[in-house]
């Protein structure tokens, strides 16, 4: 009889150690929704839609994908995708494999606008990708750890130590993202891909207050060589380019 009962519990306490382990765990991170076999996960900090994220993550698989197979070990190409923004990054041997490219790319489903920069020549080394892998965890960082940046809607990606930064964020919020990029050595240039909203949308989509604009006149890191443009579009200042987003 005794034995039946230490059997009968230990599953319970089981599940009971289970339960507040998740529960702790789920404490100190980031909620994402998606099951464990699952290829893609939505981030709830995201200022897209759960609907959009998916989307974006389905398209740039689609075009790497196709142009990979396209065009062969001949190059390399990655793709990122925001809200409909397809960015292709990497190395093609011909300025005619990079046309393939954007016509691959633009023939993807929901793909709005094809923003190429993809590198005509020899494909990148083996040092040289895990360099960009590296500065594009130590700019992950500085993001987390700069005050006024939505670091949870920003999508990034760095090729030949360019930092190329995506996201729906105001003027103000996208320039202090790429004051703190800018600012993390190694950091060749930083590509400001950036839709820019208005404070009052920033608010609506992050469902949540924010400091007024007018408190925030200087962004938390402005020492180093690459303070953003507040007035200019398109164009580059200090090592920083903004391209301007149809």
């Amino acid at each position: 009889m005794i034995s039946d009962v230490r059997t009968a519990v230990r599953p319970l306490m089981l599940a009971a150690a289970l339960s507040t382990a998740a529960l702790s765990l789920t404490a100190c991170a980031p909620l994402i929704v998606g099951g464990a076999a699952a290829t893609t996960a939505v981030v709830v900090t995201d200022r897209r839609t759960s609907g959009t994220q998916l989307e974006d993550q389905n398209m740039a698989f689609k075009a790497q994908s196709q142009i990979s197979q396209k065009l062969g070990d001949t190059a390399r190409v990655n793709a990122m995708a925001y809200g409909g923004h397809l960015l292709l990054t990497g190395d093609v041997p011909t300025e005619e494999a990079k046309s393939q490219a954007t016509a691959i790319a633009q023939g993807v489903e929901n793909v709005k606008q094809v923003i190429n920069q993809l590198n005509v020549g020899p494909v990148a080394s083996f040092g040289t990708r895990s360099n960009d892998t590296w500065l594009t965890s130590k700019v992950k960082t500085a993001l987390i750890n700069t005050k006024y940046v939505p670091s949870g809607t920003i999508a990034l990606t760095t090729d030949h130590s360019v930092v190329y930064l995506m996201g729906k964020v105001t003027q103000a919020e996208g320039d202090y993202a790429a004051n703190a990029t800018a600012d993390v050595g190694g950091v060749a240039k930083v590509v400001k891909l950036f839709e820019t909203i208005s404070r009052e949308e920033a608010i609506r989509l992050s469902n949540s207050s924010t400091r007024d604009q007018s408190t925030e006149t200087k962004a938390p890191i402005e020492s180093g060589a690459g303070a953003a443009p507040s007035n200019n579009a398109a164009g580059t200042s200090n090592g920083v380019e903004a391209m301007p987003i149809k």
